[in-house]
């Protein structure tokens, strides 16, 4: 945290300008906009007026997924933001995600494609590898068997990666990176034959309640910038979160803290 306050004095940075450097050279803003919100109970029209409001108040790094099933409504509100002169594109950093049904190298190109279709720009500033496994190709995003159990897909990180590079070199994204990774998975790549582009990121939950600072460590050694999702505990999702443990905003012992410093 140290490190980051340092930075933020040093470039004297601001609610639209707050970005340090990744290692390929490109800037990721400190702050982040995640566009996700659940595809069946969320009205239509919510993402696209969320971001405009988002881009008016000062955010410039949007978070967005495939999988989300909102990226033409998020693509439209940036697009809006910029036919209106409030920004220019260049302002403005997308971060797309590869969906565990596109791991096979010649899936992946046409995943990232179908991104830019929908939010109708001519590249992303980051696209990740959603999670360090496959699904079964095809149709459904979510596929499962007669029992409802996930159908896996034997995966090939390093072969999904060179994917990724060659995308890079042909100019649909500017930066590569990857989400949910561990340790492991993070040096099969770094350890890949013939690497071309090292990932500059790894997307993980990390907030007060888990810190991982194992991880942390490895990735700031290996010059990788970490961007925590759910930072302050927002999702309330009982499929993973722990929901006896309240919102970071609403935990007294955090606000205490708050409070005080």
């Amino acid at each position: 945290y140290m490190g980051v306050a340092q930075i933020c004095t040093q470039m004297n940075l601001t609610a639209e300008n707050h970005s340090i450097p990744l290692s390929d050279g490109n800037q990721i803003p400190l702050l982040g906009f995640g566009t996700y919100g659940d595809p069946r109970t969320t009205p239509k029209g919510t993402a696209r007026e969320c971001v405009k409001l988002a881009i008016d108040v000062g955010y410039r790094h949007f978070d967005g997924a495939l999988v989300y099933f909102n990226e033409r409504e998020v693509g439209q509100a940036i697009r809006e933001k910029i036919a209106d002169g409030t920004v220019r594109r260049e302002d403005i950093f997308y971060c797309g995600k590869l969906w565990n049904t596109f791991h096979p190298p010649q899936l992946v190109r046409p995943a990232l494609e179908r991104t830019l279709k929908n939010l109708k720009l001519d590249y992303v500033d980051l696209y990740i590898v959603e999670l360090p496994m496959a699904f079964k190709p095809g149709r459904d995003f979510y596929p499962t068997d007669e029992n409802g159990k996930y159908i896996y897909h034997p995966t090939d990180l390093c072969a999904t990666w060179e994917a990724l590079e060659a995308c890079k070199d042909a100019g649909l994204v500017k930066s590569l990176g990857v989400s949910n990774f561990n340790r492991r998975q993070l040096e099969l790549l770094l350890n890949k034959p013939g690497l071309k582009h090292k990932p500059v990121s790894n997307q993980v939950e990390c907030h007060p309640y888990f810190t991982q600072p194992k991880l942390l460590e490895f990735c700031r050694q290996h010059d990788i910038v970490v961007v925590g999702y759910c930072p302050i505990g927002s999702s309330r999702d009982s499929s993973w979160v722990n929901l006896k443990s309240p919102p970071l905003l609403e935990d007294e012992l955090l606000v205490k803290i708050a409070r005080k410093y």
